[in-house]
């Protein structure tokens, strides 16, 4: 399919027909690079940095491992040792 390249501010864009995206299952967010001199435009992968912490979570707390590793509150804090 050929399209025309527009101009949209500073910048230049397509229109991609709604069919295309939805057989790419892209909804919101795509990440775009340059691969021989080809835009290769492709559906955004979901964060991951905290993928399987909830189940984690779960787990530490049904086997007892979610002890703090310090307290909350020292009870043998004493502010006049403490330089200001």
């Amino acid at each position: 399919m050929k399209m025309a390249i527009r101009n949209i501010g500073n910048s230049k864009g397509i229109l991609i027909p709604k069919s295309f995206l939805v057989q790419c299952n892209i909804e919101t967010e795509v990440t775009m690079h340059i691969q021989g001199g080809n835009i290769i435009i492709a559906a955004a992968k979901p964060e991951t940095k905290r993928v399987g912490w909830e189940m984690a979570f779960r787990e530490m707390a049904e086997n007892g491992d979610d002890n703090l590793a310090m307290p909350d509150v020292f009870n043998e804090e004493h502010d006049a040792d403490w330089v200001w």
